[in-house]
């Protein structure tokens, strides 16, 4: 829906189901109820996630014709795509997986361009659209001293996709870009090394790629990158790497990088008391949160203030007693609504300091709603998930609203 600071919706990812039949049945079950309360008298916008079979499945027959003509009954639109999970998402080990295909595989790049066909004939006129999408691939899947060719094929890959996004702007007026996602443990981790890879790497790249393929003058080849490869600024994902908002945003802004899109969200933290009976409660906390289905990368913050990263939360659980660790960071997606889970607590305050920024000086036009772990949560969490899912949209507009 329209708000003061962007389009605001929640990912679809959160709905279980891989084929197109089983998430058209999720947003006809979810969306009109969620728009009802939210927005009765207003367009509802969706941020639609589709695997690769639904992305298929959806070109098929008259499947997006149907979906269209659903949405406009329905008073909604799609804006945005979560283009991140490729395959299963829900009720199976998705793990390092999540970054499968990557960046350095044609798979990814066809799966991309088939949202971004999809997109644009779903994006209402006068709209931007985005994809957001994996930071390239998974850090450890590589050997350090391959790291080089591995950035050099996944930009080759991301500028394919800029090709088609030239194209669709100029066959229909409307301009699509891909959000890269910083993650832990992501080839791209932190907003300073995204800025560091487009600044050194796509777009010296990108020029002369540009240049090569369409003729495009520098001017024109910048100008195309920067309308068509921005930054997906995960707050869970930041909080994860204690970054600082503010001056990621402040950098964006001066090299006149783009955000595409805010994903709002919450990680779980916890400050390490010493060790004993109270270090020993926080540990079994985070226990409870140690679920088979994602990645819960941790990054504890040394009392020397250096950041030492787990790859997940069993390997942080196994060095719990590190004298030197202060305070723990979890990707674990939590509701936003709530701050306090026992002695452990969630990165909240990260989304007060993200949204106060774009209020103050709004860097985006899209803002998406991403706890996708409903189905993996303790069970003393679990609310009816339509009933989460308009408690999570009222508490961000009620904050959104808040700025006279």
């Amino acid at each position: 829906m329209d708000t003061r600071y962007g389009q605001l919706t929640y990912c679809s990812n959160i709905h279980s189901g891989e084929t197109w039949e089983e998430h058209f049945k999720q947003l006809q079950d979810h969306i009109p109820v969620i728009k009802k309360k939210i927005c009765p008298d207003r367009l509802f916008g969706i941020g639609l996630r589709l695997s690769h079979i639904a992305s298929v499945e959806i070109n098929q027959q008259n499947n997006l014709a149907v979906f269209q003509q659903w949405l406009n009954e329905n008073d909604c639109y799609v804006f945005t795509m979560n283009g991140f999970p490729y395959g299963s998402f829900h009720q199976s080990v998705v793990k390092d997986k999540v970054h499968a295909p990557d960046w350095t595989s044609r798979e990814r790049t066809d799966y991309t361009l088939r949202l971004a066909g999809i997109l644009s004939t779903l994006l209402p006129a006068g709209m931007d659209g985005g994809i957001s999408t994996s930071p390239l691939t998974y850090r450890h899947w590589h050997a350090p001293e391959n790291l080089e060719e591995v950035f050099k094929s996944a930009t080759n890959e991301i500028l394919e996709v800029v090709i088609e996004l030239i194209t669709i702007k100029k066959r229909t007026g409307k301009s699509i870009h891909i959000d890269i996602e910083p993650e832990p443990d992501g080839l791209l981790e932190s907003g300073i090394e995204f800025i560091d890879w487009y600044e050194k790497r796509l777009m010296p790249a990108g020029i002369m790629f540009l240049k090569e393929r369409l003729g495009l003058t520098s001017e024109e080849a910048v100008q195309a990158i920067t309308d068509h490869v921005q930054l997906c600024y995960d707050i869970c994902h930041f909080a994860v790497g204690y970054e600082d908002h503010e001056k990621i945003t402040g950098l964006l802004k001066q090299k006149g990088i783009r955000t595409g899109k805010i994903q709002i969200s919450a990680a779980l933290k916890s400050s390490l008391p010493p060790a004993g009976q109270e270090r020993d409660r926080v540990i079994k906390e985070f226990q409870q949160f140690n679920e088979t289905t994602y990645l819960h990368q941790v990054i504890a913050l040394q009392k020397s203030g250096a950041l030492k990263k787990y790859p997940d939360l069993p390997e942080a659980i196994m060095q719990a007693n590190d004298p030197l660790a202060k305070e723990w960071r979890s990707h674990f997606h939590v509701p936003l609504f709530v701050e306090n889970y026992g002695v452990l607590q969630s990165t909240q305050k990260d989304i007060v300091t993200v949204l106060s920024l774009q209020m103050n000086d709004p860097f985006t036009k899209h803002l998406e709603i991403e706890t996708y772990t409903w189905e993996v949560l303790p069970d003393e969490l679990k609310l009816p998930m339509t009933d989460s899912i308009i408690r999570e949209l009222e508490w961000v507009n009620a904050l959104l609203s808040s700025k006279k």
